[in-house]
């Protein structure tokens, strides 16, 4: 298609929208800079428009009117995600599903609940308190679900609850051509065709927009302990978390902070903690139960060099101690000023888990660049956050060496460029990495559902 086909497509696409919606269409370039970025280093690429949607069949006009005129859309929840999901590299229309924030029904009797895209976490928590119930997928950011389904987000449960794919029962979702289609039931298992909830799960907004979703849930534990046990070495705790998840004690959290994200998390949380290697973890139970799970924790840390371990049991503390863990990206951001952070993921069997970590911080003992490490290692899953000016090109070097460093060696020892995190526009090089002719497949799947390419294009595959 030739440019000037393409901006008269678009001109017309935006015409027919703004019938459609009205002010719920806009061209403001401050709307439309806010739907150009995430929260990652990647540069903003706005779209040409931002749409607000407020209903499925909504969401499907809108996407018959862009397929009609080879528009692309690109999905939009809180903007949360770290690797340039959300930016319009193409241009084209930023669909925002924030409006889309109905909880339609909860089924207490099955520990299910039906929710629009919209509906954030924290949210749908507050509304299911006094239920008994709650859903424990929590990736720290209060994303929101249909964005944490798109992703296929975890986060520091996921060790006990799964991630989305182990939580999303069924779902909604619009198409490439505007049909909509509804994946999945609320039983509890099927053997019935295909699994298209899967398979969009974790597709990233480019073979379809999710927009109601059916979601597990759980009861809210009788009781619950977090402790913060202090460590001599990296080495030290991660055996430690491999002790306590080989020996089968049923942690709910178990978390590690480097040296470094201590220091910043003290310093943004006002926290007093050591700056040591130091695990955050918590245990889901009766009062009993977590007591004895908290004593068994307790003996085997010591045997790999723990200090006794402060533990918390009153709400308020336990929420202030994971809020500081949730704000380490923050408080790294604020440990040196002025700097973006190039944060990435990794995942690799708990086995390997201490080389893959301890390997990286050898990297970063080499490199004038400053990095925290924490990480969900109770799966395996750890982050690292580089400290860099992305438009300084020796700090933009730096850091693309050690975070493909990282990725390298997770791929190595049996592990994947992402636990959690996503390809979006910034780990596409490594997918063919990781999965070989299989990305030949993803992109014929790709082509079946969205032959026209304007589904989030340039994310996951480039171009």
């Amino acid at each position: 298609m030739s440019e000037v086909a393409r901006k008269e497509g678009r001109e017309a696409a935006l015409t027919a929208l703004s019938a459609l919606l009205g002010a719920r269409l806009s061209t403001a370039a401050a709307i439309r800079e806010a739907h150009g970025r995430d929260e990652s280093w990647h540069a903003v690429a706005m779209p040409d428009a931002v749409a607000f949607a407020e209903t499925t069949e909504e969401v499907a006009a809108i996407m018959r009117i862009c397929a009609a005129h080879s528009m692309p859309v690109i999905p939009f929840g809180a903007g949360t995600s770290l690797e340039g999901h959300v930016s319009a590299v193409h241009g084209g229309l930023s669909l925002d599903l924030s409006r889309m924030d109905r909880i339609i029904e909860v089924n207490a009797e099955d520990l299910d609940v039906r929710v629009e895209a919209g509906v954030t976490r924290k949210a749908l928590n507050d509304y299911l308190r006094d239920t008994g119930l709650f859903f424990p997928i929590d990736p720290g950011a209060n994303a929101t679900l249909g964005g944490m389904a798109a992703t296929r987000a975890s986060g520091t449960n996921a060790v006990r609850y799964g991630t989305m794919r182990e939580n999303v029962l069924a779902l909604t979702a619009v198409m490439a051509d505007g049909s909509i289609i509804r994946t999945g039931t609320r039983a509890r298992k099927s053997s019935a065709g295909y699994d298209l909830t899967r398979l969009l799960i974790g597709s990233e907004g480019t073979l379809g927009i999710i927009t109601e979703l059916t979601l597990r849930l759980y009861g809210i534990p009788e009781a619950v302990r977090s402790g913060v046990v202090p460590f001599a070495s990296i080495e030290g705790a991660v055996d430690a978390v491999i002790e306590t998840i080989q020996s089968g004690l049923p942690v709910a959290r178990i978390e590690i902070l480097d040296p470094l994200s201590i220091r910043a998390c003290n310093a943004y949380s006002k926290l007093t903690l050591a700056e040591v290697p130091t695990l955050f973890v918590e245990f889901h139970g009766t009062e009993a139960s977590v007591a004895e799970q908290a004593e068994r924790f307790g003996a085997i840390a010591a045997g790999h060099g723990g200090a006794e371990a402060e533990w918390a049991s009153k709400a308020e503390d336990r929420t202030r101690l994971w809020e500081a863990r949730h704000n380490a990206y923050y408080a790294a951001l604020a440990f040196q000023p002025g700097k973006k952070g190039m944060v990435t993921d990794v995942c690799v069997p708990i086995s390997r888990l201490a080389e893959a970590i301890s390997g990286t911080l050898a990297d970063l003992e080499t490199s004038f660049l400053k990095a925290p490490i924490v990480g969900h290692v109770g799966d395996g899953n750890f982050h690292m956050l580089l400290l860099m000016d992305p438009s300084d090109p020796r700090d933009l070097a730096e850091a693309t060496r050690i975070h493909d460093l990282m990725v390298a060696r997770a791929l190595a020892l049996g592990g994947t460029c992402t636990g959690e995190h996503g390809i979006g526009e910034g780990k596409i090089k490594f997918l063919e990495a990781e999965h070989g002719p299989g990305v030949g497949v993803m992109r014929a799947i790709k082509q079946a559902l969205d032959p026209q390419g304007i589904l989030n294009p340039g994310k996951i595959f480039g171009a």
